[in-house]
């Protein structure tokens, strides 16, 4: 029976999830369309530039990206404890950045308001604060603006997405480094790019640029940040989980390697000393790395976080029990 995205969602178990969207009625979100001849490679650009709004709006954090011809990849971490520490301005402001609010909450802010309209301002202002760090109304904001972006362009109406957003959470540190090398090598493993510095569109791309030097020719949503030597004992909230900046390319472009048909099989040396120090199996890291059915479970971690997870979301059980390998 299918869920409600919402029940998918458990901050007492993770805040890192994977969300999946795919495009509907054979079209194409970006790329060229054989069928049509219609080049829509400016349309990356688009979900770009929207994710870039969505991250300094929302308290959810880019963690990886990737866009692909007909459907794009996202891992998130929702941060709870920032949007609670926003004050009610600060929320009303952000909200006020995407819709246009409501007149009692403009008077509110303009300090125009009696006791009784300010009581009904702060409680629309809570519910707002709220939806900030909803991951619902986060992939709402993105994919009805880049539905009806690409329907006003294709002079049509109608369904542009093939269904509801698809959601994974990722439930330790393994799952979530195994998850955002799936993404950035999503473009190598279809052949759209020979390395991970070249598929354009990607958060690791971007980290790239980032690490050359180039900020300028990164593009721009704001990702949260891999650890460096220094800070890996000292982690703060803009930090994802405790592995560098450097390991994590390596890892992933020599994976990228790994996993083409025309290569051995087989991660570098210093790759594989990355995975030794995470407890993470080399060959169980391939495998996961390759691609998957279509049909994906919607947890990744340890079997206890897996169990706990079932727990937290009023399951009996969670699928790919069978796919932990760590």
């Amino acid at each position: 029976m299918t869920r409600a995205r919402y029940t998918q969602v458990s901050l007492d178990s993770t805040s890192y999830y994977h969300c999946i969207c795919r495009c509907v009625r054979r079209a194409f979100l970006c790329g060229k369309d054989h069928y049509s001849g219609q080049d829509y490679e400016h349309r990356r650009q688009w979900v770009v530039d929207r994710l870039s709004v969505l991250a300094e709006v929302f308290a959810i954090d880019l963690c990886a990206y990737a866009v692909m011809s007909n459907h794009y990849h996202l891992v998130v971490s929702i941060n709870q404890q920032k949007a609670l520490s926003w004050s009610d301005k600060e929320v009303a402001e952000r909200w006020m950045q995407l819709f246009s609010g409501t007149l009692i909450v403009k008077r509110w802010l303009n300090g125009e308001t009696g006791e009784a309209e300010s009581l009904k301002a702060e409680e629309i202002v809570s519910q707002w604060r709220e939806r900030l760090y909803d991951l619902g109304w986060f992939m709402k904001c993105l994919n009805e603006y880049l539905a009806r972006k690409a329907n006003e362009e294709d002079c049509c109406k109608g369904r542009f997405w093939e269904s509801r957003y698809k959601c994974q959470a990722l439930l330790d540190e393994k799952a979530v480094l195994q998850c955002m090398a799936y993404v950035d090598l999503n473009p190598v493993r279809a052949d759209m790019a020979a390395t991970p510095e070249q598929s354009d569109y990607t958060s690791i791309q971007q980290r790239t640029l980032t690490a050359q030097g180039k900020p300028e020719q990164a593009k721009k949503p704001r990702l949260l940040a891999l650890v460096d030597a220094e800070t890996i004992n000292s982690m703060d909230e803009d930090t994802i989980c405790r592995f560098r900046l450097m390991d994590y390319l390596e890892l992933v472009d020599s994976t990228g390697i790994a996993i083409r048909d025309d290569k051995r099989g087989a991660i570098s040396e210093k790759a594989a000393g990355v995975l030794d120090r995470l407890g993470i199996d080399e060959r169980t890291w391939l495998v996961h790395m390759r691609p998957k059915p279509r049909r994906q479970p919607i947890a990744l971690g340890a079997l206890e976080k897996l169990k706990e997870y079932a727990a937290m979301t009023g399951r009996k059980w969670v699928s790919g029990q069978s796919l932990v390998g760590w």
